[in-house]
């Protein structure tokens, strides 16, 4: 029984996985600057503590996208990928957040395993 759940949710973090793939795909043919994503669980189970980071190379390029409204589709991109694996899309005003690696560089030197470990203390 266990081990099916778990199962479960791997086949759906993989599928989530692929349909982020598209989103940043797509997101970089549409959104200057923007650069690519990733995705984590935090010390939660999938898909409790799910966290969607959206990386641009620059804060200005962040502030632009953010400015312009484009991070609304970031959103959509991010609540298609959620519904195609049967997460409620209504996680994705708590699961997003907007970086750039000139802050990770700044700020962690460039350790993005440690920038996001911060973001997910400082923004959950």
């Amino acid at each position: 029984m266990m081990v099916s759940i778990r199962r479960k949710l791997k086949q759906m973090e993989n599928q989530l996985i692929a349909s982020l793939t598209e989103a940043c795909e797509t997101a970089e043919s549409e959104i200057p600057g923007f650069s690519w994503l990733t995705h984590d669980n935090g010390n939660e189970e999938f898909p409790t503590g799910l966290r969607v980071t959206w990386i641009f190379d620059t804060e200005a390029a962040r502030e632009r996208a953010l400015t312009n409204g484009d991070d609304e589709r970031m959103r959509t991109l991010t609540r298609a990928a959620l519904d195609g694996i049967g997460v409620d899309a209504r996680l994705v005003t708590s699961c997003l957040q907007f970086d750039s690696e000139e802050a990770c560089r700044k700020a962690q030197d460039g350790d993005w395993v440690a920038r996001l470990a911060q973001l997910r203390r400082t923004h959950h």
